[in-house]
């Protein structure tokens, strides 16, 4: 099964070509040069975080091309349907569709959402056997549909399967990336800002370490404005309790589950959290993101190929740095602990 939203013009009798009816050709014009520059972007998964990623990546006008996988036909074609009958409302952008892989060759950015959901109350890392079996039917036609890409895994526990898409692709580990910490750091600005009463994209804050239970909140490089807001507090002599600190950590740990606990899913943080990392992959944007990436070597994580979330510098190839946030002792310690938790369970996996 697949489709896309390019119409034929041969709609007249006999196959009639009506373009030369509707429109008149300009005089003495070159023909058409031959481009690659369109931009594909792939989506693996067509459940509620899938389609929301897509539709969010549809009205930013991010891509030229959307191909849309899913093992599920009749839900797959009703979602590229529901998105193509909205063309008058959105940029022009070409939708596939497919429970084949061979349309997503030639993407720029592979997108993977597909897993099993998230249950009430249910750990991430419970997740992990679930998925792995389903990566292994995933990863290796993507890698081999478009060997230059760059994979961006959301599917969780994303830190460890960010892990396994990367040993299954065989691709370099700039271009294996998971969205990580990216939303758990929005939810994280926005909780501070809400404290503030001011705009979000004005603090700047990382959670770091696993998207899970042992993330680390980077409390001592926290700015509102230009401002450090602890060593301000400090100058000022102004009290504040380190358990409130703690509470706003933990308020965005419970975040998911909240959301999870009160709709069955999560969907609309998620597809612009993503989004973002594509418009600044796609667009060379250079911006700092925390996502997952292959951490060992960096904040003395060490003792295998461990997967986390750092804040990354992040363009057109994929990951280009890692940036020197400023860790207190006691940050490090916890962001090591993290590591050694995700690596535990990327050692169960045999890959």
């Amino acid at each position: 099964m697949e489709n896309n939203n390019a119409s034929s013009s041969s709609l007249g009798p006999g196959g009639l070509d009506l373009t030369s009816a509707f429109f008149k050709p300009i005089q003495n014009s070159d023909p058409p040069i031959p481009t690659n520059r369109c931009t594909k972007i792939s989506v693996v998964g067509v459940g509620n975080v899938g389609m929301a990623i897509a539709q969010t990546i549809l009205t930013q006008d991010l891509a030229d091309e959307i191909a849309l996988v899913d093992a599920k036909p009749d839900k797959l074609r009703g979602e590229m349907l529901d998105l193509q009958h909205a063309a008058a409302f959105l940029p022009r952008t070409k939708i596939t569709a497919s429970v084949d892989y061979d349309v997503t060759a030639g993407s720029d950015l592979c997108i993977v959402t597909a897993g099993a959901r998230q249950n009430p109350g249910e750990s991430r890392l419970n997740l992990l056997q679930r998925n792995v079996a389903l990566f292994r039917h995933i990863i290796p036609p993507l890698a081999k549909s478009s060997p230059d890409s760059i994979l961006l895994i959301v599917s969780n526990p994303v830190d460890v399967l960010t892990y396994v898409a990367w040993k299954l692709s065989g691709f370099p580990v700039n271009r294996v990336i998971g969205s990580g910490t990216n939303l758990d750091s929005s939810r994280f600005r926005f909780l501070i800002a809400d404290h503030l009463d001011v705009n979000a994209q004005d603090v700047q804050a990382f959670i770091v370490g696993e998207h899970g239970d042992s993330s680390v909140a980077l409390w001592s490089s926290i700015s509102v404005g230009g401002i450090p807001v602890l060593s301000f507090l400090e100058k000022q002599q102004i009290a504040y309790e380190k358990q409130t600190l703690e509470d706003i950590h933990q308020t965005v740990i419970g975040g998911a589950y909240e959301v999870i606990g009160l709709k069955g899913y999560t969907s609309w943080a998620i597809g612009y959290s993503v989004a973002s990392l594509a418009r600044t992959i796609l667009r060379d944007q250079r911006k700092i993101h925390p996502v997952t990436i292959l951490a060992r070597g960096f904040y003395g994580v060490d003792g295998g190929d461990v997967f986390l979330s750092l804040p990354a510098l992040l363009g057109r190839n994929g990951v280009v740095s890692v940036t020197n946030v400023h860790m207190t002792d006691e940050e490090t310690e916890k962001l090591q602990k993290s590591a050694k938790t995700i690596l535990e369970m990327q050692t169960q996996l045999g890959l």
